[in-house]
């Protein structure tokens, strides 16, 4: 909503002008604003919600919150293999919400703290600019206060989108038809869950609520899964979501949604070409009936047509208790005035800036998911040290080698830097190197061999060019891998470092050894010259399967 202010008698006041106002206090604008204090900058923030934002009040914190816990009680579920037996387990959500919010006010209290012990000022309100130089923020009490400031950090972030109006019934109601808001403060579990969107957040939540006992069915447009991330990985993926009794469809046209006695029906189609794929690779307790069909019920779905052997897709109908849409975020730039202040906007709606978050007005700044993708709490953070030190005098520029992300489905996928692909299509001649958790010791201890490390190399100057990962807790590994790119490191300084053992970063090491044929706990490879594997090149197989390696002692 714009701030409509015509004249000083409608504000409370026009401040002395300070060195900084930060719009935002998630991860970009709280990092902001906290650095710009430590610098020695006078700060106020103006936030429109709550402090932290979407990801800590809505997003990356209770659903890490949720999912851990989701982890948990599956593990439990489990754990008669080690002959441990829980009787009478369940979820009681109301609780598991009321630890959750726990979690939340915990760390957004924390922020309140820091902002008072810097001396940095929060002003609650919707802000809007007035031209260059002025910010009009609109008060709970409809009232309005003006902020005159040398520099403004907008870090606004972004907001879930819906399906195209077009598709009839698919609009958010906030009861049967959700963003992943409303979904993690769910009082009770779906029995049924049907996902649009097979990206971070779908596969996220979808593994978590099949923990917790949901039938879910996951429905992707794409004709793959994750297509950015490396198809060793996808593959991992893919076979574990079947194990999980999660029915993925990819390739997916929708048609319509119809909502009757708190249920939702949706209608879609498939490629006939690769229908019988499909029903190789969902769940045995979710396949269709190809011969015959039944009443589509809250944990069914039905075919409405025959499959044929021309071209013709397959209609589907999926009918479930509750549907997550998430196919994307659009930055929050509507509302903020920034035609008034001049800034600019590219062609996909985000706000220009250059290596120094600057926009094309010199002192107004912009961070984090208002900027471009990807869409990452850490990179908003990032940039707003840079622009925090620009701002506060100091010349720096965003200067990374490459960017790391996780998704937080089971197994987890950990990500950094170029994949196989984007390596050789950059000119890098590629050497790959593999290593299968469940050749890990550390993760049979864990009882998850599942997935790989694989490590991306430049074959002629040993330099790590990426990492990639799938597996337990391969997250935790990121950082290693990140710093290693960062710092220029070889394959053989990874190699060469010493691992504790029994860890799964050792993982790392080992692969890292494969990329030169010299792996201890895999079956040996043809060497070529100088002990160099000449099977570590991009055509290698996925090196995952327990009877191809040996666990480490």
């Amino acid at each position: 909503m714009t701030a409509e202010v015509t004249s000083t008698q409608e504000a409370q006041q026009i401040d002395n002008r300070p060195d900084a106002v930060v719009i935002g206090a998630g991860p970009g604008g709280y990092v902001a604003a906290i650095r710009l204090a430590q610098l020695g900058c006078k700060v106020i923030v103006v936030e429109k919600e709550a402090l932290g934002g979407v990801c800590l009040n809505w997003g990356c914190i209770p659903s890490k919150a949720l999912i851990y816990a989701g982890t948990l009680y599956d593990k439990v579920r489990r754990a008669a293999d080690f002959g441990i037996i829980a009787e009478g387990l369940h979820v009681d959500a109301p609780k598991l919400q009321q630890w959750k919010e726990g979690v939340v006010k915990q760390l957004t209290g924390g922020i309140g703290q820091l902002f008072k012990s810097h001396g940095i000022e929060t002003v609650y309100g919707t802000a809007s600019f007035l031209n260059p130089e002025t910010l009009a923020v609109k008060l709970a009490d409809g009232s309005h206060r003006l902020l005159d400031a040398k520099h403004f950090l907008i870090a606004t972030g972004s907001s879930p989108v819906g399906l195209p109006d077009k598709l009839s019934g698919f609009a958010f109601n906030g009861d049967t038809i959700v963003e992943s808001k409303e979904a993690l403060s769910w009082q009770s579990i779906p029995k049924s869950l049907i996902i649009i969107g097979a990206g971070v957040i779908g596969l996220e939540l979808g593994t978590l609520f099949a923990k917790l006992g949901s039938q879910v069915t996951i429905l992707e447009a794409a004709p793959a899964l994750l297509p950015e991330i490396d198809p060793d990985l996808t593959q991992v993926l893919r076979r574990s979501l079947k194990k999980q009794g999660i029915t993925l469809h990819t390739g997916i046209s929708l048609k319509q949604a119809q909502t009757n006695d708190g249920k939702v029906r949706v209608t879609l189609t498939l490629p006939v070409a690769t229908e019988e794929k499909r029903e190789s690779e969902k769940p045995d307790s979710a396949k269709i009936n190809l011969e015959k069909t039944s009443d589509t019920t809250n944990e069914s779905a039905q075919k409405t047509e025959p499959a044929s052997k021309t071209n013709a897709p397959v209609t589907l109908e999926i009918t479930a208790d509750k549907m997550l849409i998430s196919v994307g975020r659009r930055p929050n730039t509507a509302g903020l005035g920034l035609e008034k202040a001049g800034v600019k906007l590219n062609e996909k709606g985000f706000i220009s800036v250059d290596e120094q978050l600057r926009s094309n007005v010199s002192h107004i700044f912009a961070v984090g998911d208002v900027t471009a993708p990807p869409l990452l709490a850490h990179k908003a953070s990032k940039e707003g040290l840079v622009a925090a030190a620009v701002i506060a005098g100091q010349n720096d520029a965003l200067d990374y080698q490459a960017m790391p992300a996780a998704i937080f489905c089971d197994p987890e996928i950990a990500t950094v830097g170029l994949t196989e692909a984007q390596a050789r299509k950059q000119g890098y001649s590629v050497k790959v190197g593999k290593f299968p958790f469940a050749a890990s010791g550390r993760a049979l201890t864990m009882n998850a061999p599942e997935g790989l490390v694989k490590l991306v190399s430049d074959a002629e100057t040993d330099r790590l060019l990426g990492a990639h990962m799938i597996g337990p807790e391969v997250a935790e590994l990121l950082g290693e891998a990140t710093l290693a790119i960062e710092m220029g490191a070889t394959a053989d300084d990874m190699a060469l470092t010493v691992h504790t053992h029994p860890t799964l970063p050792e993982t790392l090491m080992e692969a890292a050894e494969a990329i030169h044929g010299l792996a201890i706990h895999t079956m040996p490879t043809r060497l070529g010259n100088k002990g160099k594997s000449k099977s570590t090149e991009d055509k290698s197989p996925p090196a995952e399967k327990p009877e191809t390696s040996s666990p480490i002692a």
